[in-house]
């Protein structure tokens, strides 16, 4: 196998997806799964199957209406959910996550598992540094 360049290294890697190149575009998609809305919308769709705008703005205790249409907006653009109209009077919308949007479920209930079982020993680590 031929000795490759720094530079074809980097190139190669792009094809690959390696989101720690600058210019990779996983890097805008891991960006946008570490927001806290993506992540708690994913988990309540995750646990309820589908719901309503007005069901998940209830779920998700403090999030605006514009942030949730923002987020809303753009998982369905990631093609993470599907946003299904009914037009009935007033129009229903209902959202469900795709097998996609699906297949991250296990990591996101790991993460937010772990946020909320490691809260105190965050909040012990902040005090201390904070003291200093």
């Amino acid at each position: 196998m031929p000795t490759m360049t720094a530079a074809q290294q980097r190139e190669q890697a792009k094809v690959a997806y390696d989101a720690f190149l600058a210019g990779c575009p996983s890097r805008q998609l891991l960006d946008r799964l570490s927001d806290k809305w993506v992540a708690l919308v994913l988990a309540a769709l995750a646990e309820q199957g589908t719901m309503r705008y007005s069901e998940l703005a209830r779920r998700l205790a403090g999030v605006s209406q514009k942030m949730l249409t923002q987020t809303l907006r753009t998982l369905e653009r990631d093609g993470l959910l599907i946003r299904e109209v009914t037009p009935t009077v007033p129009v229903t919308v209902d959202y469900t996550l795709t097998p996609l949007g699906s297949s991250l479920d296990g990591v996101m209930r790991q993460v937010k598992a772990w946020a909320e079982l490691h809260m105190d020993d965050v909040r012990s680590a902040r005090e201390e540094y904070d003291a200093r």
